[in-house]
């Protein structure tokens, strides 16, 4: 009886330190300050969107046949895109929008999530249709924030991406969302802190660790952020966000969210390769609920290269002087589907 209490006691120290997983009985290593070890570089990398489209008819989980099927179609897309032009051909549709880049340059991964073992047809669990839960006042904030990143009117108008400011989208979090490219980021833990840098724009978001939020907030980029371990789990706290961060977006990622949203994220490794990341927004100011998301983050061995930006970039005086010059004519040339 003595031995089978001292393993019940040795088990159960284990689960409160959070040694297991509780759903695989994955061990999870530790660093040198007994904290889950969760270091390394890791891809968010995905074709699964934030929302969910409506030709899944509100399905959250689909088939591997299923997956099969669309991710050949993007694959074929892509090799079809990637094909030389021919001037000729093209010639009668000069004039037209070129884009910023053929998919060469494109790295926005080539599967859909798989979350404990299920194919996911959308990066949001909650609520249960895979929409964003906008309130009328959301809606129409998120709406102003669109049509003002498709004005070419000034600098201060365009994305904060495109210049230079912080990554594209939402890639530094919080919560953490894929983009075109550069899907990578890398984790290092301190006994204090920890550092989630994501490989796009080099965006460094620094967790305290066991601390509390200032009282006069000098609302930087990507928030403040502060975290505690529990269990096998790294959760991280964040608000106070900069007020020109409110309107994240890229490809099918799009969301808009108030300086006061809370994200409480949690980071959890379950597998040597894989770190499960859940996220749970609390914005009132927008959304008449809560909203939840989970994505795999892949371990890789691919290495977080230097992220140059505009360097020896000649498209921002371009875009501005074709502003000034519809100016002159008297014509709107911004696009007017906020999805482009």
């Amino acid at each position: 009886m003595k031995y089978r209490g001292l393993i019940t006691g040795l088990l159960a120290l284990c689960v409160g330190n959070g040694l297991l997983a509780a759903e695989s009985g994955y061990l999870v290593p530790k660093t040198e300050h007994g904290a889950p070890d969760l270091q390394g570089v890791w891809s968010i990398a995905t074709q699964t969107n934030l929302e969910r489209a409506e030709r899944f008819n509100g399905q959250l989980v689909i088939s591997e046949e299923e997956a099969i099927l669309i991710e050949a179609r993007v694959q074929a897309r892509n090799e079809a895109s990637n094909q030389p032009s021919d001037p000729d051909r093209e010639a009668p549709d000069a004039g037209r929008n070129v884009g910023g880049y053929n998919t060469f340059w494109m790295d926005p991964g080539d599967r859909l999530a798989v979350v404990s073992g299920e194919i996911r047809t959308s990066i949001l669990v909650d609520p249960a249709n895979g929409r964003l839960p906008y309130s009328e006042q959301g809606r129409a904030n998120y709406d102003a924030a669109m049509r003002q990143r498709n004005s070419y009117d000034g600098p201060e108008v365009r994305p904060l991406g495109e210049r230079c400011v912080v990554g594209f989208g939402s890639t530094g979090g919080p919560p953490k969302l894929p983009v075109l490219y550069n899907n990578l980021t890398q984790i290092v833990q301190t006994e204090t802190h920890v550092l989630l840098m994501a490989e796009m724009n080099h965006d460094a978001r620094i967790i305290r660790l066991n601390a509390e939020f200032p009282a006069n907030s000098q609302f930087p980029w990507m928030g403040d952020s502060v975290g505690y371990y529990k269990g096998g789990s790294l959760i991280v706290e964040t608000t106070n966000f900069h007020p020109q961060q409110s309107l994240r977006s890229s490809l099918e990622h799009r969301f808009y969210g108030s300086q006061q949203m809370k994200v409480t994220e949690r980071f959890t490794r379950v597998a040597d390769d894989v770190i499960h990341y859940q996220f749970t927004v609390d914005d009132p100011e927008n959304y008449t609920q809560t909203w939840s998301g989970e994505l795999p983050m892949n371990l890789t061995a691919d290495q977080v290269f230097e992220y140059a930006c505009h360097e020896g970039n000649y498209a921002l005086p371009g875009i501005l002087a074709g502003a000034r010059t519809a100016d002159a004519e008297g014509v709107d040339y911004a696009p007017t589907d906020p999805g482009r």
